[in-house]
């Protein structure tokens, strides 16, 4: 396969964009994780059941299926930092007035599938620019170990913000959490309002929207080791989306007592990311995608400790094995992403990667409560369990997962980007 690389023109300058988009994931992921179990549980505060928390669940993911196509191209046309920036203003606007409409008291449901269809039309708009941002401010050199940092100081938030969240739910209302996560927001743009843009070539003058469309859809297309993982991940989100997101809190309030204990199996997840990250810093598998793929089997596991259901420590500890396992293929996967797509492609290939894997997953959100009325909350869960075995097993009888190599750093592309690659050097150990 072609390796895709940054022409030797391109200045990097990763050091300043690795502290700005670090920073601001910080601040996100301290927000969004506590704020994700704060809607759940304000849809139930407010007479909600299951299939409502589901209804709400759905609405902040269609959005992501109906723009992030869009956002992927506008992404490679405008520059990326100030379509993120925008994106996390109507997060700000959307997830204020949720917890403004939370506070008032008696929420509608309707209002509140507003408001999170809202805020997933922003995560829309902003997903696919700020992969393509992340992509672009690293060399290949530094790729792996690179991801890798980004990823374990944004996961790190995921503890504190997951377990905040539970802790602050458990003593105040629900809409105070999504006060501090538009907080967030707002502070996350600002920072990113400063990211630097010059490294990333012109766009020269040539065709439309439609234009960029295809010329993503073609990229994407024609390699089967990239559309199967994407088809393999529109199964796996929609399953753990549905026993994480629907499932777990109403198993939490039945079985474990509330928001706090899992708001604990989420952090433990989180530190789960933690490992993983901490691992992908030394260990750097040959076949990236196979290693990748064979770490997907575990993110059953928490499905099948929510059918038991295990107890809190028993469901921690599921928790934090899919946490190191979904790590190690984020990495292997971004890699993968970073070595074989062109740089000008790589927010549109990157909304087409996110199209593909939450396609189903407003389907499944919605579809869960119905189901656990229909078999039950237990053979529900099980069922998430067995199709990401199965779909997970199917993906490794593509040649090109099973094949495709990590690339060997030259020292000639290191000798081309002179400078800016010393200059990843000394930013990559400060990204932590």
């Amino acid at each position: 396969m072609t390796v895709a690389s940054a022409p030797a023109s391109c200045p990097l300058r990763p050091g300043r964009n690795y502290r700005l988009l670090t920073a601001a994931a910080i601040i996100t992921g301290l927000g969004t994780h506590g704020a994700l179990i704060a809607a759940a549980f304000a849809v139930l505060n407010a007479g909600g059941d299951g299939g409502d928390v589901g209804l709400v669940a759905a609405a902040r993911t269609a959005p992501l299926v109906l723009f992030l196509l869009v956002g992927g191209a506008l992404a490679d046309r405008l520059p990326r930092h100030r379509v993120m920036v925008a994106a996390n203003a109507l997060n700000c606007l959307s997830q204020a007035a949720f917890a403004w409409l939370v506070l008032a008291g008696d929420p509608k449901l309707w209002q509140m599938m507003l408001l999170t269809a809202l805020c997933g039309t922003g995560q829309a708009f902003f997903s696919p620019a700020a992969e393509g941002m992340l992509m672009s401010s690293v060399s290949r050199e530094q790729a792996s170990r690179a991801f890798a940092l980004f990823r374990m100081a944004m996961q790190g938030a995921t503890i504190g913000g997951a377990a905040l969240g539970g802790a602050m739910i458990a003593a105040m209302d629900p809409g105070w959490v999504l006060a501090i996560d538009a907080a967030a927001f707002a502070v996350a743009g600002a920072l990113r309002a400063f990211l630097d843009v010059s490294h990333i070539p012109p766009r020269a003058p040539g065709g439309g929207l439609l234009a960029d469309l295809r010329d993503g859809w073609q990229e994407f297309i024609g390699r089967p080791w990239l559309w199967s993982i994407v088809a393999q991940f529109s199964v796996v989100v929609a399953a753990v989306g549905a026993a994480e997101s629907v499932y777990g809190p109403l198993v939490a309030r039945d079985e474990l007592g509330g928001a706090r204990p899992w708001g604990f199996a989420l952090a433990a997840f989180g530190a789960g990311t933690l490992g993983g990250a901490l691992l992908m810093m030394r260990w750097k598998p040959r076949r990236l995608l196979l290693a990748g793929t064979l770490c997907v089997f575990p993110l059953a596991l928490p499905s099948a400790g929510l059918a038991v259901p295990l107890p809190v420590g028993g469901l921690c500890a599921v928790m934090f094995v899919s946490g190191v396992a979904i790590e190690v293929f984020g990495v292997s996967w971004m890699t993968a992403m970073h070595q074989e797509i062109p740089e000008e492609k790589l927010s549109r290939v990157s909304a087409y990667d996110w199209f593909g894997s939450v396609a189903m997953m407003p389907v499944a959100t919605a579809l869960a409560g119905p189901v656990e009325s229909l078999v039950g909350r237990s053979e529900a869960l099980w069922g998430c369990a067995v199709l990401i075995v199965l779909v997970t097993g199917a993906v490794l009888f593509v040649p090109g997962v099973r094949d495709l190599t990590r690339a060997p750093a030259t020292t000639e592309v290191a000798k081309d980007r002179g400078p800016a690659s010393a200059d990843a050097e000394g930013s990559v150990g400060r990204l932590g």
